[in-house]
């Protein structure tokens, strides 16, 4: 589903209508989900991993307001997401104890980028970039009417206050 909602006249897509596989190769229907997404692009050998303890506490917190996180994991960078769908769903269940669900194995950036990145990546971070994943740990905000409200890059951690104030708008 497309609307020209961009201030250019282009159409921007409902990003709650693309499909996405979860990491043991079921459908996620992004529109079952009724609140607003944070969207990122995850990896378990990187040194932004840690950011998976403020995402789950950001997924706890927020569960029962509506906040759905949703991890997409990257191979893209480095290599740092190298396991396999068992390795990586026993690393985020033991190491980090997630609870928010995993999409499958994803690419983020190139010609073979899903066309759930393929999407978020035109919107533009807080610097009015916007184009590539720049790393492992993006994070895309997106509405429960499946628009993209904010990018924050990866250094900005998901409980770093401008996260916090966006979340909060959003819900």
């Amino acid at each position: 589903m497309t609307s020209p909602d961009n201030t250019d006249g282009t159409a921007t897509t409902d990003i709650k209508s693309i499909p996405v596989h979860a990491l043991d190769g079921s459908d996620i229907d992004l529109a079952e989900f009724s609140g607003p997404l944070l969207i990122v692009n995850v990896a378990s050998k990187c040194g932004l991993t840690p950011q998976y303890t403020a995402l789950e506490k950001l997924a706890e917190d927020y569960r029962d307001r509506g906040l759905t996180v949703l991890g997409a994991p990257c191979n893209q960078f480095m290599g740092q997401e190298p396991g396999s769908t068992e390795e990586i769903a026993e690393f985020c269940s033991a190491t980090y104890g997630v609870t928010f669900p995993l999409t499958e194995k994803l690419n983020v950036n190139g010609e073979d980028a899903h066309p759930l990145f393929a999407e978020l990546t035109k919107t533009p971070d807080t610097d009015g970039k916007a184009g590539d994943v720049e790393w492992n740990f993006e994070k895309f905000l997106v509405s429960k009417d499946g628009e993209v409200l904010a990018r924050f890059r990866p250094a900005t951690v998901p409980d770093a206050p401008e996260v916090i104030d966006a979340v909060e708008a959003a819900l």
